[in-house]
């Protein structure tokens, strides 16, 4: 695997377990009726490829189900966001895997 792609797949792994860990510590945060994180800064994160941990945290421990923002924006994030990884594949704008093979 090239290690453009290890890059990429260990950025996306890092960017969901934040996006998971920022949401249980909202959640828990909010029972404790403490300090919470800006709803802005947990879209960010969604935004910035942590959509699909940020939604199934969601849904599991139900946070923030109530609001629309969320319960539509999230999916919405991780809709354009897998469109345009395909648009980026499909328009060859990702290296291929194959350019890295060494031939003989």
């Amino acid at each position: 695997m090239p290690v453009f792609y290890g890059y990429l797949a260990v950025y996306f792994v890092l960017i969901n377990l934040t996006a998971a860990i920022v949401t249980l510590a909202d959640k828990r945060r909010a029972r404790r009726h403490k300090w919470r994180v800006r709803e802005s800064t947990l879209l960010l994160l969604a935004a910035l490829g942590g959509s699909p941990a940020m939604y199934l945290t969601m849904l599991i421990i139900r946070h923030k189900t109530k609001k629309i923002k969320f319960m539509l924006g999230i999916p919405l994030i991780l809709l354009l966001q897998g469109a345009a990884i395909y648009l980026a594949l499909a328009c060859g704008l990702f290296p291929s895997p194959d350019a890295f093979r060494f031939h003989m």
